[in-house]
C-alpha cells in the first residue's frame, strides 16, 4: 500500500471486539480477515468446543429441552469438517479421530455440567447482533450478545450475559481487561438497540475439565457498568488511537510471534500478497 489511509477512507465500517483484538495482535492477519474477507484459517479445537457449547445454550434458553439442546450442540461439533480444525501435532487420520473424540468429551462434560443447574434468567433475546453509533467515537461499534435479559432488581433495565468455555478460570475475574473491553462493546450496542438502561455484564466461565475436588465448574463474574466510568474513558481513547493508527498506516505488517496466525501472516508478507491493496 503506497499511500496511507485517511479517516474518510477507512477499510472497515465499524469496530468489533474480535476485530479490535485481531488488529492489536496481528495487523496483517487482521487485514486479511476483516478487509479482504478471507476466512481460511482453521479454528482451534477449543474454539469449536466453545462454539458448540454456545449452540447448546442458545437452544436451551430458546426453549428447547436440556437433552435436545445438548444433542444440537453435539451435532454442530460433529459436522465441522477436518479442514476447518487446527489439529496441531495430530497429523494422521487416527490421531485426528482421537482429537475429535476428546473434543466431544470436553463438550459434553462442560455443557452437561452447566445444564445440571443452569442459571435462570428472564430472557429478552438470544444471540443479539447489533451496531451502534457512539458519540465521540470515530467508527460505530458492533457486538453479539449471547443473552439479553431483564435486570434483577431494576425494573425496565437490561443485563447482558456472556458464556465462555475455558480450560482454566480467569485469575483476574471481573477485573480482566478483555472482559471489560468486550462488556463495553456489548453495552453500547444493546443500549442503542433497546433504548433502555443496561446495568450489568455477566460472564459465566464453564470449565471443560473435571475438578478433582468435585467443586462446581461454573464461575460467575459481574461487571457493573455504573462502576466503569474510568474504563469507558480508556475504551474511548483506545478506539480513537487504534482508528488513528489505521488511518495513518501505510503497510500491514505480520506478527510472526502470534501463536494463532503468525506463520500464515508471515507467509502472506513473504509473498507480497497485499502490496497492491
Amino acid at each position: 500500500m503506497a499511500k496511507p489511509l485517511s479517516k474518510t477512507n477507512l477499510p472497515i465500517p465499524y469496530w468489533s471486539f474480535s476485530s479490535l483484538m485481531a488488529y492489536l495482535r496481528n495487523p496483517l492477519a487482521w487485514y486479511k480477515r476483516y478487509v479482504e474477507k478471507v476466512y481460511d484459517m482453521p479454528t482451534t479445537p477449543a474454539g469449536i468446543v466453545g462454539r458448540a457449547g454456545h449452540v447448546a445454550l442458545q437452544h436451551f434458553y430458546g426453549g428447547i429441552s436440556r437433552e435436545g439442546s445438548i444433542e444440537l450442540g453435539l451435532e454442530y461439533l460433529r459436522l465441522v469438517p477436518d479442514f476447518e480444525i487446527n489439529f496441531g501435532k495430530a497429523r494422521t487420520k487416527t490421531d485426528k479421530k482421537k482429537r475429535k473424540q476428546k473434543m466431544e468429551r470436553e463438550y459434553l462434560q462442560a455443557v452437561e455440567f452447566y445444564l445440571e443447574r443452569p442459571p435462570r434468567h428472564k430472557v429478552v433475546a438470544i444471540e443479539v447482533s447489533s451496531i451502534a453509533k457512539v458519540e465521540g467515537l470515530p467508527l460505530p461499534v458492533r457486538a453479539i450478545s449471547d443473552l439479553v435479559i431483564e435486570s434483577r432488581g431494576t425494573p425496565g433495565a437490561l443485563d447482558i450475559v456472556d458464556h465462555k468455555f475455558v480450560d482454566s478460570y480467569s485469575p483476574l475475574k471481573a477485573q480482566k481487561s478483555l472482559f471489560i473491553i468486550q462488556a463495553l462493546f456489548n453495552y453500547y450496542t444493546v443500549r442503542q438497540l433497546y433504548g433502555k438502561p443496561v446495568k450489568r455484564f455477566i460472564v459465566y466461565e464453564c470449565k471443560k475439565s473435571k475438578n478433582t475436588d468435585g467443586k462446581r465448574q461454573l464461575r460467575k463474574y459481574v461487571i457493573e457498568y455504573a462502576q466503569c466510568r474510568e474504563d469507558i474513558e480508556v475504551f474511548h481513547r483506545l478506539i480513537q488511537d487504534v482508528t488513528d493508527d489505521l488511518a495513518a498506516r501505510k503497510k500491514f505488517l505480520p506478527n510472526p510471534s502470534d501463536m494463532f496466525e503468525g506463520e500464515n501472516s508471515f507467509d502472506i508478507y513473504r509473498l507480497g500478497l497485499t502490496e497492491q491493496a
